[in-house]
């Protein structure tokens, strides 16, 4: 598990969790992931998730959706890495499978997502795509 990039970790497990069937997942937590998790269930693309524990160590715990026994997540894709960090205005946030996928994105008013970032006309850095 690679310590450089836990957000990659963490949409790893999702997909990897997707493909197992796994109906739950596990990650050490931080706030960054917890607003990830939060856009992914405004989406629905998890059935729901909890922070769970004190003080430094806190469990984020996800609950994956799937439908027709099949992962609702079909993928996850990190756009933005440590190495190289990708940003775009609102008039730039790109269209994920004509519109059916999702971005996220960190804004100066937190993580939300592209469709959102459009309707509040805020740009920010591209930190995934799900569909």
């Amino acid at each position: 598990m690679s310590m450089q990039d836990s957000i990659s970790d963490m949409l790893t497990q999702l997909r990897n969790a997707g493909a197992a069937s796994i109906k739950e997942i596990s990650i050490p937590s931080s706030k960054m992931k917890a607003s990830i998790a939060q856009v992914l269930k405004d989406e629905g693309y998890i059935a729901d998730f909890s922070v769970e524990g004190d003080g430094a160590i806190k469990k984020l715990k996800i609950k994956v959706k799937f439908y027709n026994k099949k992962p609702v997540i079909d993928g996850i894709e990190r756009v933005s890495k440590p190495s190289c960090r990708i940003y775009c205005g609102h008039t730039e946030i790109p269209k994920i499978r004509n519109g059916l996928g999702t971005v996220i994105l960190s804004t100066p008013s937190g993580i939300i997502s592209g469709r959102k970032a459009v309707a509040q006309k805020i740009g920010g850095e591209i930190l995934c795509y799900v569909w």
